[in-house]
């Protein structure tokens, strides 16, 4: 895999999947009334982040509203929700002649979503929050903060664009859409939008794995591959920190466009790996074995070492000064392993057995085995 396709499956893997299920249970410090209850339409909702907007908002005294097919956990949302069924796709007619003070758009990949909604909305919300992904940015091998170039879309119509196009590509046009439909959104709600713009999405509930192999595999204990450097730099976000915090923001009226990704301060792999084992209290034992090792091995970044951006490290050394002076806070990762550890016990047994990121254990087996012998 070259550098312009590994660096490509990183940016477009680092949100793809973003609308799969999420656990409804908050632990944050903050789950208390608000001063003024706003009315909250939540565009998707039962998917990733969603349930945990829905949940924080009603702990904070808001009215909310979800708007979705109905199709993806029903039957989960608290009753106090009041649940319009449609699809983005045409079917807006619940959404007429309605009022609300703040719109937050969770699922949209395609600026035909975002136009199609504004087109009812507008004038009926008073704001309108995208959240979109790092992944609109042209280059981040240096990593980037808010202003970065956005990615360019080189097709010929993004508005005739489908979901089904977009996977056909191998999610090539994933970025710029995300950030053609921002400009939608801003061209729609001007001045009156918020920008939310997440790194990888970790927690219970996160059906790619994509963070959720290291505490399964951690706690399994004994030996285990380790990539790169331990001072190879990672980020990630807790689904529940990002919901709440955008929730807050919403709260406080922010517009303007956050990078949404964590922890505060920079973290290497070899942070989290020890971060993940003192959780757990497990005895594993860690094996680092270098990129270039990992290459001739193809052991790849991210998805068969999970998180760990390898010779991509830009991608991990995204600014989120922005968001932190606007309150942006983490739980700890000792809870964010823990948790999604719990939630993958939880699941039965035949998805339990099938990791969707990471090395089996056969292939670890050999990975370590051929370094021990390098070594020799």
């Amino acid at each position: 895999m070259n550098k312009t396709t590994r660096r490509h499956f990183i940016k477009t893997s680092i949100a793809v999947g973003s609308g799969l299920g999420f656990a409804l249970r908050s632990t944050s410090l903050f789950a208390e009334k608000s001063v003024k209850s706003l009315r909250i339409l939540i565009l998707g909702g039962t998917g990733f982040t969603g349930p945990y907007q829905v949940r924080y908002a009603l702990s904070r005294g808001h009215k909310v509203t979800t708007f979705n097919r109905g199709k993806t956990h029903p039957g989960e949302l608290p009753n106090e929700v009041e649940q319009l069924v449609g699809d983005r796709n045409g079917k807006l007619d619940a959404l007429k002649d309605r009022q609300w003070d703040v719109a937050i758009d969770n699922p949209t990949t395609l600026p035909a979503w975002v136009r199609d909604a504004a087109q009812v909305l507008k004038g009926n919300v008073e704001r309108y929050v995208f959240v979109s992904t790092i992944s609109v940015y042209a280059d981040t091998s240096k990593g980037v903060d808010e202003t970065a170039p956005l990615a360019k879309y080189d097709g010929s119509d993004p508005f005739k664009e489908t979901l089904e196009a977009m996977k056909a590509s191998g999610y090539k046009t994933y970025g710029p859409l995300k950030a053609l439909s921002e400009q939608e959104a801003e061209k729609w709600f001007p001045g009156k939008t918020l920008i939310v713009r997440p790194g990888l999405i970790v927690g219970p509930r996160d059906e790619t794995d994509r963070f959720t192999y290291w505490p399964v595999r951690i706690d399994r204990g004994g030996e285990v591959l380790a990539p790169g450097a331990p001072t190879d730099p990672v980020q990630f976000i807790d689904a529940r920190d990002l919901a709440e915090w955008t929730v807050r923001v919403v709260e406080n009226r922010e517009t303007g466009i956050y990078n949404a990704t964590g922890p505060a301060k920079p973290l290497g792999i070899g942070g989290m790996l020890d971060g993940i084992k003192g959780a757990l209290n497990s005895n594993a034992k860690f094996t680092w074995a270098p990129a270039d090792f990992l290459k001739q091995q193809k052991v790849d970044a991210w998805s068969d070492m999970p998180v760990w951006t390898g010779d991509e490290s830009g991608m991990a050394r995204t600014s989120i000064s922005r968001a932190l002076a606007k309150g942006l806070t983490f739980r700890s990762l000792a809870d964010t392993a823990s948790e999604a550890l719990a939630w993958f016990k939880s699941q039965p047994r035949g998805r339990q057995s099938h990791l969707k990121a990471g090395v089996t254990p056969e292939r670890e087996a050999e990975v370590l085995a051929a370094w021990h012998k390098q070594q020799k």
